[in-house]
């Protein structure tokens, strides 16, 4: 018998890998964190599958993910992303990536890593929810406008409460596989 899964991914063998081993996954690397920084930023009135498609072109385009690199980028290196067809050209969200890279920096020297600090508003654990369809799943949470304003406050761009939402469940802090799905942790094995 087939597993279940969510129905999302719908017929994308890329989303269908990503759906199955990233989404919902908890997060712990910093690298990957301010990876999901940039890449929700990115598909903001956009596509996941847009944006997912794309991934290896921005890894390219931003050194891996690096925030310390990023930082540093300079008016040339801003030229030269306008110019880059493997991402989306996109001023004012190319100038977030930078601007985050900073305040990024900024958490983790404060914090220790950026991870210590996105974590302690669940306070180290996963929010395991129990949908049952896809529109159960909400578009923001009063978690999501939380962490969304304190971002903002510290400097961040690009970081709405729906854009944070969708990192929440893109790195595992928020679980909204449906419970039908094998990836749910009621039905999970791994």
């Amino acid at each position: 018998m087939m597993n279940n899964t969510c129905p999302w991914p719908a017929g994308d063998s890329l989303m269908i890998a990503y759906h199955d081993t990233e989404w919902g996954v908890p997060v712990h690397d910093d690298l990957k964190w301010f990876e999901h920084i940039i890449l929700d930023g990115a598909q903001a009135g956009l596509s996941w599958k847009t944006i997912l498609h794309r991934r290896e072109g921005y890894r390219r385009a931003f050194d891996c993910f690096d925030p310390v690199k990023v930082a540093r980028y300079d008016e040339a290196r801003y030229n030269q992303l306008m110019n880059d067809e493997g991402i989306i050209r996109n001023r004012l969200k190319i100038r977030s990536a930078i601007n985050n890279a900073k305040a990024f920096i900024k958490v983790q020297e404060e914090f220790g890593t950026f991870d210590a600090y996105i974590w302690k508003f669940t306070d180290g654990k996963p929010v395991i929810n129990h949908w049952k369809t896809l529109s159960e799943l909400p578009a923001r949470t009063p978690l999501s406008d939380l962490i969304s304003k304190d971002l903002q406050k510290r400097g961040f761009t690009f970081v709405g409460s729906t854009i944070c939402y969708a990192f929440m469940q893109a790195a595992g802090i928020v679980n909204d596989h449906l419970v039908t799905c094998f990836r749910h942790p009621s039905r999970s094995i791994t």
